[in-house]
């Protein structure tokens, strides 16, 4: 009975680390590409220390790990199935909590207020992509898409996207993405671009969702 106790206690840590919204965050970001602890407390809006002790609460829970580079310490997931364990979680909170669905809609309160246009599945960008029927657009940072993105997306971060309309074609539907289903960035993008008269849509998950799934991702590398 011991024995037994002590592995559930062992699994409990995993749990603890899931166990604050900021390291949740910290893990989303990191579900993008690995980062520095400076870049992960500016995404996360965190003090470098106070990031860097909740970095260390999530690798004692075997959820990140880590790799020193000159001065600076780089995280990653240790594992991909880290994103279906969150999409997990998010997909169980959503059925469950009646707080998710308010905080839903308040965090996408103006999208689509007459809700005749629904987010694209992962299904059917599939088919979607297969057919060539739509452009995909990423609107993540340069670095995150160069990490990985999906097939022939165009990364225009949001920042930049109404002075990049020219790579943008008119004669296809564009389906944004960025880097999951509460990231703002493509419910933005999406918002900016159907009032300057283009048709499209979001994509309801993101990069790190597609790339767990085992889809098809492509790479780049950046040149200085």
């Amino acid at each position: 009975m011991t024995c037994k106790q002590d592995l559930h206690n062992t699994l409990a840590l995993v749990a603890q680390g899931l166990a604050n919204g900021h390291r949740l965050t910290l893990l989303e970001h990191l579900a993008q590409s690995e980062a520095s602890v400076e870049r992960l407390a500016n995404l996360a809006d965190l003090s470098v220390g106070n990031a860097s002790q909740h970095l260390q609460q999530l690798r004692r829970a075997g959820l990140v790990t880590a790799q020193r580079d000159g001065k600076q310490m780089f995280y990653r997931l240790t594992d991909e199935r880290i994103i279906t364990l969150l999409t997990l979680l998010r997909q169980i909170a959503e059925t469950n909590l009646a707080e998710m669905e308010r905080l839903l809609a308040r965090l996408f309160a103006d999208e689509n207020a007459s809700g005749e246009i629904k987010a694209m599945s992962r299904v059917e960008l599939q088919a979607a992509l297969e057919t060539g029927e739509i452009a995909l657009l990423d609107v993540r940072p340069q670095s995150e898409f160069a990490a990985g993105h999906l097939p022939e997306a165009i990364n225009i971060p949001i920042d930049q996207l109404e002075t990049m309309l020219t790579l943008l074609p008119r004669d296809k539907e564009i389906v944004a993405y960025c880097r999951g289903p509460y990231c703002v960035l493509s419910h933005e993008a999406v918002k900016k671009l159907r009032a300057l008269g283009f048709k499209v849509r979001r994509f309801e998950e993101g990069f790190p969702e597609w790339k767990a799934a085992g889809l098809p991702v492509q790479r780049m590398e950046l040149h200085s």
